[in-house]
This record gives C-alpha cells, structure tokens and sequence, in this order.
C-alpha cells in the first residue's frame, strides 16, 4: 500500500485505537485533558478538499481533531470549512498575520483581530498555530512578543503552550516523520528520538509499544491523497525540488544565529 495514502491513514488511525490511545483535539488538551491519548492536528496550507476527505474518515471512526485553516484562497474554502466543523471537529485558525504584514506588529495584530472573527463565523475559536512561512524573514511566533493571544479569547498556541518533552511532536513534514532536517519552523525542541520515516514505521512502533503515551501528530492533509496523479504532483513536483533550498536556508540561519551571539 502507497504511503501518504488516505487507506494507509485510516490504517494509523485503526493502529493508533488498537494500541489503546485517547483522541482529543488541541482545545480538549489544553482544557487539562490527562491519560494515554494523541492530540490530532491538521494544518491545512493549501488542498482543502483533502481535509474534507481526512475529516470524513476520522468522523467514520469517532474521532474528534483539529484543523487549522489559513485565510489565504489556497486554504480559506467556506463550504468546506463548514462540512468539517458540522463533522464535529475543531476549528482554529493557522495564522500568518506578522509576515502578511511584513513585520509590522501594529497591522499584523488588526489584521489577526479581523482574521480570527471570519473563523469565529462557523466555531467559536479557541486555539490558534502559526503558519511557518518558512522563507519569510519573520516568525510569525514573534507576534506574541508584543501582544497576548489570551486577550482575545485563545487558550492555547500549540508551540508555546505544549511541552514537548513530555508530548512526542509527529509532523509529516516532506511526506516523511523525520523530516525536521529539511523543515525550517514546523520544529520543536524536544529530548524525543525516534527513527520513524515512514507510516509504517510510525505503525511498527506503535504495534511494539515504543511509543510515549502522550503525542501530538500533525497531519497536512495536502500530503495525503489517493489520486496517483495528484499524490506524484505533491510529492515530485511541489515537495522534493524544496528539500534542498530548505535545508541551504535552515543551515545559513542557524550559522547566522550563531554569528550574533558570539559577537
């Protein structure tokens, strides 16, 4: 079976039940969830029909996750928006609002206001997560330098408010689980180690019991398709040809980073 397949996702889904794990969207987390469960996060950058799809197989099963959708067309699809949410999953909003604006934190803040009410439309949002924007000069994290996302109703941004020492963060990054080394902002730090690459790595570990009981594994629904067309599109010719700038760009960053602190 192809990997990054919707067949080979609900077989996670079905691995994931049988090792005894709770599902639990990000909201239901952070409102102090405990036990032996996986927080199921979908940032969903671009292809939202693919969403729709991963939202109906989860339903299938019971399973309640996230996704964060972007204001930009390639993401913010209202009809399909709304099918998720009366599927009875969460909504939040994954934002980019300090590199639309250029770093400027006035407009990026008004922008993020106006933003989080057109989500506010079909859910009433709780949680948020930046969009990397991975070859933006800013961090769209840094918007919380200035300003508190609990001002205006947020109780939780994933990457400031999850240890990630005590939750093993998944993210299928380059249609792999190990692609850190080429992603620039969808990292985290963490004590975790785990050689998984593949899906059915993912799945071997689960079915051996190596895994930690509590993770969060996020999910781009733009990376999961059954169409071989589509899958080769996504993969060959919208994923591979960005491995290597990213790791170019990653690389010179963090030897820039390492200039300025030691001058």
């Amino acid at each position: 079976m192809r990997d990054f397949s919707y067949k080979t996702y609900e077989q996670l889904l079905n691995e994931l039940k049988s090792a005894k794990f709770n599902f639990a969207a990000v909201e239901d987390f952070a409102s102090g969830l405990k036990d032996k469960f996986i927080v199921l996060r979908h940032d969903v950058d671009s292809w939202p029909s693919n969403a729709l799809q991963i939202a109906k197989i989860e339903a299938v099963h019971g399973i309640k996750a996230t996704y964060y959708f972007r204001v930009s067309p390639l993401s913010y699809k209202e009809k399909i928006i709304k099918q998720i949410v009366d599927l009875g999953h969460e909504l939040g909003y994954h934002y980019e609002d300090l590199s639309s604006c250029r770093g400027n934190k006035e407009q990026a803040i008004s922008s993020f206001q106006r933003n989080l009410e057109k989500f506010r439309k079909f859910y009433p949002v709780k949680t948020i997560v930046m969009h990397g924007k991975p070859l933006s000069h800013w961090n769209n994290l840094d918007l919380w330098k200035y300003y508190d996302y609990h001002d205006y109703g947020i109780i939780c941004e994933p990457y400031l408010d999850f240890d990630f020492n005590q939750i093993l963060y998944l993210t299928d990054v380059g249609n792999c689980w190990d692609g850190d080394k080429y992603s620039i902002r969808d990292t985290v730090r963490s004590t975790f180690n785990f050689p998984i690459h593949s899906t059915y790595d993912l799945i071997d570990h689960l079915q051996k019991g190596l895994l930690p009981d509590q993770i969060m594994l996020n999910a781009h629904p733009s990376r999961w398709n059954d169409n071989l067309c589509k899958w080769i599109i996504r993969y060959y010719v919208l994923t591979l040809p960005k491995y290597l700038p990213k790791k170019m760009l990653k690389i010179y960053r963090e030897k820039r980073k390492t200039a300025v602190k030691e001058t």
